[in-house]
């Protein structure tokens, strides 16, 4: 099996500046592989370090050491742990994708246009992008009426949808997805359950960390439950 992501020995460390300089390394010697089409979800309590796995391979954090080696489009196989910032801020226009907990929109800026933003990012023409945009928001069971209003004034659930879209519309090569299921209701995780395998489908590698195993454990290949760090 050729694997689209390989995570070796990947250490992530943090400094408390505020309690005596502590060190703390919840990532500790982690390594593990993603095919293409595969989806491997990461399971554990809360606070043990499942998140920063996820933001090290987007590359919010930079790791402590370790190498993350991903097959790219662009650029061949890489470690996004030393590559450039250029080379990850393209790498995220095109290939990876990050669902996180928390949905993070400019002010005054429509559901719609924070939905489509991606597609914008890789140029697509305005008409082209809100279109399929219309479609997502359609598929996500956000009310029309709401389609030009601020995302930053739905509901948690609501705002969990476009976070959803907005990652899963650019259709990367590679999806990282935090809770993904969280604030949502059983009919809205069932329809996230069919975008993830679809995307599956289509070849995307998806990594999502969850305490939401009844949902998401049925549609994964692989479960992994994640250790805290010794």
């Amino acid at each position: 099996m050729t694997h689209l992501l390989e995570v070796c020995n990947l250490h992530k460390s943090f400094t408390l500046h505020l309690i005596d300089g502590r060190t703390i390394t919840p990532v500790r010697d982690v390594s593990f592989s993603v095919a293409a089409g595969e989806h491997l979800l990461i399971y554990g309590r809360s606070g043990i370090g499942k998140t920063s796995i996820l933001k090290c391979i987007y590359r919010s954090y930079l790791p402590t050491s370790g190498a993350i080696w991903f097959d790219s489009q662009q650029f061949g196989r890489i470690d996004l742990c030393r590559a450039s910032e250029s080379v990850i801020l393209r790498l995220r226009e095109r290939e990876i994708g990050f669902c996180s907990q928390f949905l993070r929109a400019l002010p005054r800026i429509s559901a719609l246009d924070t939905l489509c933003e991606p597609l914008y990012r890789q140029q697509m023409d305005r008409a082209t992008a809100q279109a399929i945009g219309r479609e997502w928001l359609t598929r996500l069971g956000i009310a029309p009426e709401l389609w030009q209003a601020s995302p930053l004034t739905f509901s948690g659930g609501e705002q969990q949808r476009i976070n959803l879209g907005r990652a899963f519309i650019a259709r990367p090569r590679l999806l990282l997805l935090d809770e993904p299921t969280a604030s949502l209701d059983d009919a809205t995780k069932q329809v996230v359950i069919g975008m993830i395998r679809a995307a599956q489908a289509e070849g995307t590698a998806i990594i999502s960390v969850s305490h939401d195993l009844a949902a998401l454990g049925a549609c994964a290949d692989r479960q992994w439950t994640f250790q805290p760090a010794r």
